[in-house]
């Protein structure tokens, strides 16, 4: 029986309110418990002498309890405790709140040791609710986990030390000999006892260098067995190709880079047994959107419908408008389905969508509500895949029977990177530029110059232009940090009193974003101060400056998809990076912005700098939640990348006894995602 279906109510001490509280940590087995890995440690093994200790530092003293503790009562009606221990060297005083239980918990002249925080007054040093424990009962590294409010450390500690009990001595360790041994990887049961009570910082390390290592790898394998299953056949065979036929009605030439794209999606739609499953990756204005036009054309003439998802209602209406005007001709009927609409035009896209009557629809989320619903969808296209996650994706291509799925993606992500993060789809990148597509002229200046730019600004503006200026903060909240509304206030009072100025930023309602948006596309607006909300927005043609603040603090691939704003009209346009941190790697970093405009260096140098960081951020783009394991490990990356292909090179489906273990494992992680298994 897997310790995963052994309920944490079988250990000691764990009654259901208990249990209940592990549960707000997603923790309901004894085998999740065991993969519930403490997030620091507390080094018992290390004292410091009481002779020895400083203001504001944190240490371990081992001392004897050398009085009696005194208790009083203080403002509040709170409880507080003092009581003096000491060592061979001096003498130091304890402080505790609220705790009634301290005399029963501490004897005289008995030695314990306490952990906490030195603070020095006019009296002398002390300690303030130090952590204590008796001297005899030391452990030198103690877990530290997190927790929820009702649950201490030490009911924890507890129930993982029942836990690791119920381990087999003898247990299958789900990595095969083989790889345990070419990459020097302990076994389980020693990783799972160290990880949690480790003997010394060399077995710590040595547990967590096994534990990230499986958890990378597991991830690795289910993203390629996802990638490479067979067992699911479309009915959605697009028979004929209409490419050419599409590109003769086309205004513009599509570059050799375009029709590539289309070529791949085409075959992968015509000759495949499986459906679609390809991301579409390019640099800002390389033309994506004209190869997902193209997949929509050919989806709609072999007979099926296509839908079009994007991340935000403005971006929505813009490839409504443009697919409009592109399929008109043809008698291809395009709609819009988004969230702001009335319920009665909702009502009415949907009926229209459920009959067939619509070939084309595009929108947002509300494309996969469960109230939406296809005669037949053929082709599910998302934009801007690094604000949709893989379970939205995989909604979206639910609403018909396996049809094809396209993802587009202005984020260039390296390849090393792209292997995790899109491991599940076959990728085409989109390296070349549409003619006429003009360099943005990119400074990096410091505050100094601040004025010389507002002046340069409203030159542009002057010459019937518009620019953006982007600030990372929303509200003042940081030191030296420019807040969006107040600097959109004193630019309103001061350097563009004579011109309209507008603000953007996340904590808007979504109506008022797409207002305030639409106001600036039409020119109601001429500066926009706006946070990073428009990396992702609509085509501003007249938009020529780009000016951020603070550039220092995005990382080069979110700058340069910020400076994709500007330059998508005839007239010249620039980024200006403002920035008074001097450090030579920062000025380093921002220098590359203004020396390349080729998006796939700059991923490839924000992630020699920063580390992958920058591509996944807080944002785990749909991936199962990883415990241990830490994407900016490249090292680790590497490694469980070559693993895994020795692994399908030996067993493509994991069918090998030998993988039983891991496949398993893939099934918990994925599972956590609230993703299918695998069978």
């Amino acid at each position: 029986m897997s310790l995963y279906d052994v309920p944490l109510s079988t250990l000691k001490g764990l009654g259901k309110t208990r249990c209940s509280l592990f549960e707000k940590l997603n923790v309901r087995s004894v085998g999740q418990l065991l993969r519930f890995y403490p997030r620091t440690y507390s080094d018992w093994g290390n004292s410091t002498l009481i002779s020895e200790v400083s203001n504001g530092e944190k240490c371990m003293i081992k001392a004897r309890v050398c009085s009696a503790v005194s208790v009083s009562r203080i403002s509040g009606g709170r409880i507080l405790s003092k009581v003096q221990v000491s060592d061979e060297s001096g003498v130091i005083e304890l402080v505790f709140f609220n705790n009634k239980y301290i005399s029963s918990m501490l004897k005289f002249d008995e030695e314990y040791c306490f952990f906490g925080k030195v603070s020095r007054d006019l009296y002398g040093f002390s300690m303030t609710s130090p952590e204590f424990k008796k001297a005899c009962d030391i452990d030198a590294i103690t877990p530290v986990y997190n927790l929820t409010s009702g649950l201490t450390n030490r009911v924890v500690i507890s129930a993982v030390k029942q836990a690791l009990k119920l381990l087999p001595e003898n247990m299958t360790d789900p990595l095969p000999y083989d790889i345990l041994k070419k990459y020097d990887l302990c076994t389980l049961r020693f990783a799972l006892h160290n990880i949690h009570f480790p003997a010394d910082t060399d077995s710590l390390e040595k547990a967590r260098k096994r534990l990230v290592f499986e958890e990378l790898l597991v991830l690795n394998l289910g993203l390629r067995l996802f990638k490479n299953r067979k067992n699911e056949e479309t009915p959605c065979k697009m028979h004929v190709d209409y490419t050419g036929e599409f590109i003769k009605s086309l205004p513009y030439t599509l570059t050799n880079a375009q029709k590539k794209a289309v070529v791949d999606c085409v075959n992968d739609m015509k000759n495949k047994k499986s459906p679609m499953n390809r991301l579409v990756q390019g640099d800002v204005g390389c033309g994506k959107t004209a190869v997902g036009a193209a997949v929509c054309y050919n989806c709609v003439k072999n007979g099926y419908q296509a839908a079009f998802m994007a991340p935000t209602e403005i971006l929505a209406q813009q490839h409504f408008e443009n697919l409009t005007k592109m399929f008109e001709p043809f008698g291809i009927k395009v709609d819009m389905l988004i969230g702001s609409m009335t319920k009665s035009k909702k009502d009415k896209a949907r009926l229209k969508l459920e009959s067939g009557e619509t070939d084309i629809i595009v929108g947002t989320h509300a494309l996969i509500t469960d109230s939406t619903k296809f005669k037949n969808l053929g082709c599910a296209i998302t934009d801007e895949q690094h604000r949709f996650g893989v379970q939205q994706r995989s909604k979206l291509a639910q609403k018909g029977e396996h049809p094809h799925v396209l993802v587009l993606s202005a984020t260039p992500i390296p390849r090393t990177l792209g292997l995790i993060i899109y491991g599940d789809l076959d990728i085409t990148c989109i390296d070349e530029l549409p003619p006429g597509r003009q360099t943005v002229k990119t400074m990096l200046i410091d505050s100094k110059k601040r004025t010389r730019a507002l002046n340069f600004i409203k030159q542009e503006l002057d010459n019937g232009h518009q620019s953006y200026i982007v600030c990372p903060l929303v509200e003042e909240g940081e030191l030296d940090l420019q807040s969006a509304e107040n600097y959109a206030a004193e630019l309103m009072l001061k350097d563009f009193a004579d011109y309209p100025v507008g603000i953007l930023h996340g904590k808007m309602k979504p109506k008022d974003k797409d207002e305030v948006m639409n106001n600036f596309a039409s020119g109601d607006i001429s500066v926009l101060v706006a946070t990073t909300v428009v990396e992702v927005g609509v085509d501003v043609k007249n938009a020529t400056v780009m000016m951020i603040e603070n550039a220092e603090r995005f990382g080069l691939s979110q700058l340069h998809q910020l400076r994709g704003r500007v330059g998508r009209g005839d007239a010249k346009s620039y980024c200006i990076l403002v920035s008074d941190n001097y450090n030579e790697e920062t000025v380093r970093r921002l220098s590359t912005m203004c020396k390349t405009s080729n998006g796939f260096e700059i991923a490839d140098e924000d992630l020699r700098l920063r580390g992958p960081g920058d591509f996944f951020g807080s944002r785990q783009h749909g991936l199962p939640e990883l415990n241990i394991a830490d994407f900016s490990d490249m090292q680790s990356l590497y490694s469980t990348q070559e693993a895994a292909q020795l692994i399908v090179e030996r067993s493509p489906d994991l069918s090998d006894p030998a993988f039983k273990g891991l496949k398993a494992m893939i099934n918990l992680l994925f599972k956590s995602a609230d993703q299918s298994t695998l069978n």
